[in-house]
């Protein structure tokens, strides 16, 4: 039972560190000639929303995506998801977009942060050996010398008079 208990919290923290890890991308401007198969976001302008309207929907800040195919006059989207101007998100699962670089006033590459990847490494070593040291969880903690053993013996109920 108690090795149950120990897989889970190991299976838990794994999954917050996973969390994390997911958590250390940014977008951040485009640095060199958008290449198939990176991750993008193109900030669209005024002309894009009107054009991309009737395709994507109304009030469209930003499309994000993986570049499938890039010429001079378009750029092909695997969108992954939309950001609406009033801030709502649509998601959507890699349906194929033409872009015109005409329509767009930014283009941002998605790249690992090193500095949030490097605080959240620091924040999920912390945790675990906390839960470590606190758990016993390898069997190198010892137990509380203050804390008296439970009673193995079974209680006697006495009704009230």
């Amino acid at each position: 039972m108690v090795i149950r208990v120990q897989i889970r919290r190991v299976v838990g923290l794994s999954s917050i560190f996973g969390l994390l890890l997911a958590g250390c991308y940014t977008y951040e401007p485009a640095r060199t000639t958008p290449q198939p198969g990176a991750e993008f976001a193109w900030t669209l302008n005024d002309a894009g929303r009107v054009a991309m309207g009737g395709q994507m929907g109304p009030e469209i800040a930003q499309v994000e995506g993986r570049l499938v195919q890039a010429t001079s006059s378009e750029f092909v989207v695997a969108v992954s998801s939309v950001q609406l101007l009033r801030g709502g998100e649509q998601v959507w699962r890699g349906e194929q977009v033409r872009l015109k670089p005409e329509y767009v006033s930014a283009t941002l590459e998605k790249r690992l942060s090193k500095s949030r990847s490097i605080v959240a490494a620091a924040v999920t070593a912390g945790v675990i050996a906390l839960v470590v040291t606190k758990t016993s969880l390898l069997g190198l903690g010892s137990p509380d010398p203050d804390k008296a053993p439970s009673d193995t013996a079974q209680a006697v109920r006495r009704p009230r008079r």
